[in-house]
């Protein structure tokens, strides 16, 4: 059961919200407020976030930039701002997606699942396959049309933090909490751009013009897929 956390003071849009992203296989769960959505967050982490930018007690945009800090948790930002900036910035601050109202719930579902399917990691018991690549994490087994590709311990964590996520733009402070998990108390930022390009140049075609794993200047990194 995939669990939605939708934050929105508008008590009948909130409600309407719920009940249309309530389904045999999703339970979505209102807060009016960021103090509820963050006790809610501290019961149990939500698979999706649903967030409103303008609440009574603070920014939905700091709340994100906050959680981003510590979370890959999709997040879709749902503001009446449409103008192109306000976009941008939600955009930067972390959001997976945009959407805006007045807004077809019809549209805002097929985002919702959208998101979900891309929260989704490697099925248990075998490997990831995406666009003629083979990741076998278990077995520690990394293939290219069949080509075996030998990956360092540190690419290995990279690399499955970045498909499992694929899709979804991730921060380098993420990143460098997930893969150097050591209990290092200082770890080089350098250290995450020298494994992307190590990783870029056994995977990619030309790792000067990325095709999967890409920068978003700015933030971090994303895993794109085609298939």
């Amino acid at each position: 059961m995939k669990r939605i956390l939708i934050v929105e003071d508008d008590r009948a849009l909130g409600e309407g919200l719920c009940l249309a992203l309530k389904s045999p296989e999703a339970e979505p769960l209102l807060c009016r407020t960021l103090a509820a959505a963050r006790a809610a967050m501290e019961a149990g982490e939500p698979d999706l976030l649903v967030l409103d930018v303008n609440l009574p007690d603070g920014s939905g945009l700091d709340f994100l930039r906050q959680l981003r800090r510590s979370s890959a948790l999709p997040v879709i930002l749902l503001t009446a701002n449409d103008m192109e900036t306000d976009i941008v910035a939600g955009l930067e601050s972390g959001a997976d997606d945009y959407v805006t109202k007045p807004f077809s719930l019809a549209v805002l579902r097929a985002r919702v699942n959208a998101q979900l399917r891309r929260g989704e990691g490697a099925p248990r018991g075998g490997p990831l396959v995406l666009d003629g690549f083979s990741f076998d994490f278990e077995r520690m087994e990394f293939r290219r049309d069949g080509r075996l590709i030998e990956l360092s311990k540190t690419e290995q964590k990279l690399l499955r933090v970045l498909v499992e996520n694929r899709g979804r733009t991730l921060p380098r402070e993420l990143l460098v909490d997930r893969v150097w998990t050591d209990g290092a108390e200082y770890v080089d930022e350098n250290a995450l751009s020298v494994t992307v390009k190590r990783l870029r140049g056994k995977l990619e075609d030309n790792p000067s013009k990325p095709r999967y794993l890409k920068t978003v200047y700015g933030i971090g990194y994303v895993w794109v897929t085609f298939s």
